[in-house]
């Protein structure tokens, strides 16, 4: 192992990021603006917005299981919780 390995930050995953921030990110309230539907019409992918600061954030996010039985609270135009990292702001996620 070289030297500066040892400093370098480890990646985090997708499901640890999804963890840390479901108990550790801040709440803030959003919009669905686009849906991706699976062939049997459940949402699967979802794409919305939220503001930050007077800062219009976007990102994507692809549901889970969970989520998917629930897909009325993800159509475009419905209001939405996102939790996000509040020292990097366009790190989110949809509850």
């Amino acid at each position: 192992m070289s030297f500066l390995k040892r400093f370098r930050r480890k990646t985090e995953d997708e499901a640890s990021r999804i963890a840390r921030l479901s108990k550790t990110g801040r709440m803030t309230d959003g919009q669905i603006i686009d849906a991706v539907s699976a062939r049997d019409g459940k949402i699967v992918e979802v794409v919305y917005t939220y503001m930050l600061a007077g800062v219009l954030y976007e990102s994507s996010q692809t549901l889970s299981e969970a989520q998917q039985q629930r897909d009325g609270d993800y159509a475009p135009g419905k209001q939405i919780t996102v939790r996000y990292d509040p020292r990097q702001p366009a790190n989110s996620i949809v509850v």
